[in-house]
């Protein structure tokens, strides 16, 4: 694997009596991370402690293998889309693109360029010589994730990247993040939207009032909870056959009949077990399933079972 890019080593952070984080630890590593939890559970504090706008309580962050607090140099290496706004309303979004790519040191010539080439790519071209003022929800926050790649990062932190986008725009910028990941980069995506985030990564980070839940694969996540049946919705013509099919072995809880959709939903405590047998069983009974889904495999039911 390679070096972490982000080390949060035991990281509390105090907002005078309130808690924002505690005793956080984790390693961040190229690829997208979804950052989860509902609104105030430390998402943007970490957030700002990672790029050095706060300063720990407690513990240390290290970014590229140096503190990050008050090393303004690691700065050129990291890119920054901040939740809130802040913009220069009369200037256009080239314009101001343009004017922080110059800050970062780029030539007259490769500021225009990579101003040209970001507004592309996020779909902004024909906006990009109108004043910023008059941008749409959605136009304000593909500028500002524009700005924070116009010095080619190495490490992305957008914090709630998606809010206000219409249908269009935000499953452009989820591939459009999803690409970015495939040049190497680490993004960090923060969101209370558990579906939007999974439809970016499986890798995932589960903060609830300044801790951090659970951490890593989502699937994986979802094995450790062993203490919740797994529900598996089976639509099938012959619905109460298949129940009786499916009752008896151990890896079965209940099935319950569901008439008015014509379909049985199967609780299981070993999910992995069921669905190795489930094909073997619908063959050799001649069962004719229309619809198998499951209510529980998604970040939604992870969430909940952690948070209870």
């Amino acid at each position: 694997m390679n070096a972490a890019l982000v080390t949060v080593e035991k990281v509390s952070k105090w907002y005078g009596q309130v808690i924002g984080i505690n005793e956080v630890s984790l390693e961040l590593h190229p690829g997208v991370v979804g950052l989860l939890g509902p609104n105030g559970s430390g998402k943007s504090t970490l957030m700002k402690l990672v790029t050095g706008q706060l300063r720990p309580d407690k513990g240390e962050v290290k970014v590229f293998g140096e503190t990050i607090w008050n090393n303004c140099r690691l700065y050129r290496r990291m890119g920054f889309c901040p939740e809130q706004d802040s913009f220069y309303e009369r200037m256009t979004g080239r314009q101001f693109l343009t004017a922080l790519s110059r800050l970062h040191g780029l030539s007259e010539k490769e500021s225009t360029d990579k101003a040209a080439e970001i507004l592309d790519r996020l779909f902004l071209t024909e906006a990009g010589d109108k004043k910023i003022a008059g941008y749409s929800k959605g136009m304000r926050q593909r500028v500002k994730l524009g700005q924070a790649l116009m010095n080619d990062p190495e490490l992305l932190l957008l914090d709630e990247p998606l809010t206000g986008m219409d249908p269009f725009g935000r499953t452009k910028t989820i591939r459009f993040i999803r690409e970015l990941a495939k040049q190497g980069k680490m993004i960090l995506v923060s969101s209370h939207i558990l579906h939007e985030v999974e439809a970016m990564t499986n890798e995932i980070l589960l903060m609830h009032q300044g801790r951090i839940l659970a951490e890593g694969n989502v699937h994986a996540i979802r094995e450790l909870i062993d203490k919740h049946p797994h529900r598996i919705f089976i639509r099938c013509r012959d619905y109460r056959s298949l129940a009786t099919c499916l009752l008896g072995h151990e890896d079965v809880i209940s099935a319950r009949l569901l008439p008015e959709e014509g379909a049985v939903e199967v609780e299981t405590c070993r999910p992995d077990q069921f669905y190795g047998r489930l094909p073997v069983l619908l063959e050799e009974n001649r069962f004719v399933v229309e619809e198998l889904t499951s209510p529980d495999d998604n970040l939604q039911s992870v969430f909940q079972y952690l948070v209870k």
